[in-house]
């Protein structure tokens, strides 16, 4: 089972998508970048009555990450992120430049190096390093489904004109990427759902 809830985040413009992905045997849960209105992610984990065992962060930008405190309390669910990208969590400096106020992230319980695996119930999800838009970037794949954060997008791929970014880097991440299976379902950070076959294809950001 894999609830989406897309466009969580609806400040000036920036519209980011959270992924709420279950184990439907279990009913345990993962919930992937509780970016805003936390009321809303936690309405919806309760109305599906599951168990979430990892808020995961694909990397530190304000809009993926400001209702983490209150869905973490909600749930009691461990918070994980790439050890690259941890130290920026609460610089709060995107936040301030788009003209918004900080929401604090508590500290991580898991510091991600990349290439882990995370099981929930039957679901196995495996986390990729993908540097470029951030440090610690990272993908989450589980079967034929990509959770992409602001690496990959429907023809698009991630900034990298911001502080700490690595057009070079994001090169090589999304070489990484162009490896997956034609028919890999790629939820992106940001936008609709996209497949790798296309992306390959059409977006004039991949190299061919």
């Amino acid at each position: 089972m894999m609830e989406i809830l897309p466009h969580i985040h609806q400040v000036d413009g920036i519209n980011a998508n959270c992924y709420i992905i279950a184990d439907e045997k279990t009913k345990e849960g993962i919930v992937i970048d509780p970016g805003d209105d936390s009321q809303d992610i936690i309405k919806r984990i309760q109305q599906l009555g599951l168990k979430i065992k990892y808020i995961v962060l694909t990397h530190s930008h304000f809009d993926h990450v400001s209702a983490t405190t209150a869905v973490k309390k909600a749930t009691d669910a461990k918070l994980a992120i790439h050890e690259a990208d941890a130290k920026s969590l609460n610089d709060g400096m995107l936040a301030r430049l788009a003209g918004l106020v900080h929401q604090p992230v508590p500290q991580p319980d898991v510091l991600l190096k990349g290439w882990e695996d995370i099981t929930i119930g039957d679901l196995h999800f495996t986390l990729l390093h993908v540097p470029g838009h951030t440090p610690g970037g990272i993908c989450l794949l589980t079967g034929k489904h990509l959770f992409s954060g602001d690496t990959l997008f429907y023809g698009s791929i991630g900034r990298t004109d911001f502080p700490h970014a690595n057009h070079e880097e994001m090169l090589k991440s999304l070489e990484k990427l162009m490896k997956l299976d034609d028919d890999v379902r790629v939820y992106p950070g940001h936008g609709e759902m996209t497949t790798i076959g296309f992306e390959r294809r059409k977006n004039p950001f991949i190299e061919r």
